[in-house]
């Protein structure tokens, strides 16, 4: 029987450390497939998008933090050559109203709720609560990953120039 990875106390969540379950992802490393399901519910995996990829992932849309991140990578994906991804457990149905809500228009938002098998594939599952960790991850277009952040508190937001600037290195 194969038994998942389980990080302790690499991420806290509002100041208490969680169980992330999944490999930690490094530079340099092949990025892993992963299926999740887009706004109507097909399934979708990493093969299904060409080119530099930034992923965001968050817990849920419908938080402060979760809103903001996607915003601002909705905002600047109109100067970035890449495809931004956002992942977290959100029902297709909350994803699909909340972007129309937010007049997100650049930034594909797929769901995890199924199997969480990007949140195993990526190690931002949260064993405790069933959510992703924030995280963003930026692969080339070989589908190598050339930026990792599992951001610290899961609350806090990410480095945004960062991610973009890895974004704009991209190959």
């Amino acid at each position: 029987m194969w038994i998942m990875e389980e990080r302790n106390g690499i991420v806290t969540f509002a100041g208490n450390p969680v169980t992330l379950l999944g490999p930690e992802i490094k530079v340099g490393d092949k990025a892993p497939d992963f299926t999740v399901v887009d706004n109507s519910l097909k399934p979708v995996s990493l093969s299904d998008f060409d080119g530099v990829k930034l992923i965001s992932v968050v817990p849920s849309l419908d938080t402060p933090v979760c809103d903001a991140q996607t915003r601002r990578f909705n905002e600047e994906a109109a100067n970035l050559n890449a495809t931004v991804l956002t992942i977290s457990v959100d029902l297709p149905f909350a994803q699909k109203r909340w972007c129309g809500a937010a007049g997100i228009d650049r930034v594909i938002t797929l769901s995890d709720y199924q199997s969480m098998s990007f949140g195993k594939a990526y190690g931002t599952y949260i064993k405790d609560l069933r959510l992703e960790a924030r995280a963003i991850f930026v692969l080339n277009s070989e589908n190598e990953v050339i930026y990792v952040e599992y951001v610290k508190e899961v609350t806090d937001h990410p480095n945004y120039e960062k991610a973009i600037q890895a974004v704009k290195e991209a190959k």
